[in-house]
């Protein structure tokens, strides 16, 4: 999982959260608050970090605070998120991130900074994504599903395709891991991200560390 940086939200949800009785499924301009979504969040779901498109077909609305429970934050854009499909209408053990969640409470928000969702987060490198703190990692796989088989192994082939090509370098100066690290962080570039680099962004920072 990757902290997101929310940015200004949709002039229209701004003006009709100012509505009598406005309420999110009346609310008509959802294809700029999917545009919206997706660029703040550099082209990634919020949970999987798989690759999302501000469609209906692309990507799902996620309300990180559930509608049923917490209906007051329905149109709060600090509580909206945008994620991947995650096998909608599938069995729920095949589900993922939203379509898995559903109303269900999640702890952690990746769009507040005082959840420090990259602090909780860890690839061991085998694919999985698991956290030290116990109820955090319970969540990431009973919420949100993240350690399904292909998700792990989406994960693992970025990680193992990057690290193939450092074994052909040879030695590595500290420069040119750092330079690795900003770009699959996204510091150079301020356009979408590659597909679960998150992975890639732990194991350089872990690698730096020991340097």
């Amino acid at each position: 999982m990757r902290a997101i940086r929310k940015g200004a939200e949709p002039r229209s949800l701004t003006e009709y959260r100012l509505s009598p009785g406005a309420s999110y499924d009346d609310y008509r301009d959802k294809d700029a608050l999917r545009r919206s979504l997706v660029e703040e969040q550099r082209g990634l779901c919020c949970y999987c970090m798989s690759r999302i498109r501000a469609d209906r077909d692309g990507m799902k609305i996620e309300h990180w605070h559930g509608r049923t429970n917490h209906p007051n934050e329905q149109l709060d854009y600090s509580n909206l998120l945008g994620a991947c499909m995650g096998n909608e209408g599938r069995p729920g053990s095949e589900q993922h991130c939203d379509s898995r969640k559903g109303d269900r409470e999640f702890s952690r928000n990746p769009a507040n900074p005082m959840h420090h969702v990259e602090d909780l987060t860890r690839f061991p490198g085998d694919g999985r994504v698991v956290s030290n703190d116990p109820s955090f990692d319970a969540e990431l796989n009973e919420v949100l599903n993240l350690n399904l088989p292909f998700l792990m192994n989406n994960r693992k082939a970025v990680l193992d395709a990057f690290k193939e090509g450092l074994a052909k370098r040879g030695d590595l100066p500290r420069a040119l891991l750092e330079k690795w690290l900003q770009d699959w962080n996204g510091d150079s570039d301020p356009g979408t991200l590659r597909p679960y680099c998150q992975v890639v962004v732990y194991w350089l920072q872990k690698r730096l560390a020991r340097a």
